[in-house]
């Protein structure tokens, strides 16, 4: 095991327990904004990926998992243990980065993601993005969702959490009570994968082995395409191919994407503080 989890209180024990054999091997791996990641072998050739958090919310990330393997046809590790401190996941092998092939056939996957819909707009129960709470009341109208849940509910969270001054949150309240002047009511819901960044899409040549660390609701699923251009995961390949499958109403590059963009930067605001505050503060100088 690497020393660091030896040090961990009885993480080869909780592995054992879990998968009724001990780790010979443990190495670690990048990413874990939430936790520790692991990637963990044992003598008879197996290897599992360990998430160890001491502040726990796995569990709630391993059923999110779970829910996406059982609704959809997005790739996501097998979810072989789920604990509140503890996940165990299938090891994904990759290969390389996000190639122009890969953006194709991430599109086609998050296309067929948001032909799946539901009544209303939220979830079945709460959900986390990060370590962060996501509420997800359902809501009939995504107007009102966006609003209240997302918008609102994580810039109080940044503002409470000192990272966001009261004047930008005043800003933030004036461009939410007008919020019907730049979004559009979506024709129905749609399931997204919800934190859909670079680190959380595994890839292996030109295809998508994976996509991991979910914040699934049912929402709009311009947030998605937003999201996915705020790290620059994907870019042209992606939308060409995305288009061709599902359409994007006129106007989404020009102004929805940076409306959609505040809540990633509210919960990065929320999180981690930094530029993120500031980048907030532009965007809404620009439309509140």
């Amino acid at each position: 095991m690497t020393d660091e989890a030896a040090r961990t209180p009885g993480f080869g024990d909780a592995i054992e327990a879990a998968m009724g054999q001990r780790p010979s091997q443990v190495s670690a791996l990048s990413g874990g904004g939430v936790g520790t990641v692991y990637k963990v072998e044992f003598k008879d050739g197996a290897r599992l990926v360990a998430k160890v958090s001491e502040t726990g919310g796995l569990a709630v990330e391993g059923f999110m998992l779970g829910y996406l393997k059982m609704h959809s046809e997005l790739p996501v590790p097998e979810v072989l243990h789920a604990a509140d401190k503890l996940l165990l996941l299938e090891f994904v092998e990759t290969s390389g980065g996000v190639t122009a092939g890969a953006e194709t056939h991430a599109a086609e996957l998050l296309a067929a993601l948001h032909g799946i819909s539901a009544e209303n707009f939220g979830f079945e129960g709460p959900t986390v993005i990060g370590t962060l709470p996501q509420p997800n009341p359902w809501t009939p109208r995504w107007r009102d969702f966006f609003r209240d849940q997302r918008l609102l509910y994580m810039g109080r969270l940044a503002l409470d959490r000192g990272n966001l001054v009261r004047a930008t949150f005043a800003r933030l309240e004036k461009l939410c009570g007008r919020i019907e002047d730049y979004i559009a009511e979506p024709a129905r819901p749609a399931l997204i994968h919800g934190d859909c960044w670079g680190g959380n899409v595994l890839t292996r040549g030109n295809r998508i082995a994976a996509f991991v660390d979910p914040a699934i609701y049912y929402a709009d699923p311009e947030i998605e395409l937003a999201f996915s251009t705020l790290f620059s995961t994907f870019g042209t390949a992606f939308f060409d191919r995305y288009r061709e499958l599902r359409p994007i109403a006129p106007g989404f590059f020009e102004a929805r994407r940076d409306i959609y963009n505040l809540y990633p930067l509210l919960v990065h605001s929320a999180l981690f503080g930094g530029q993120y505050p500031d980048q907030v503060h532009r965007t809404l100088a620009r439309y509140a």
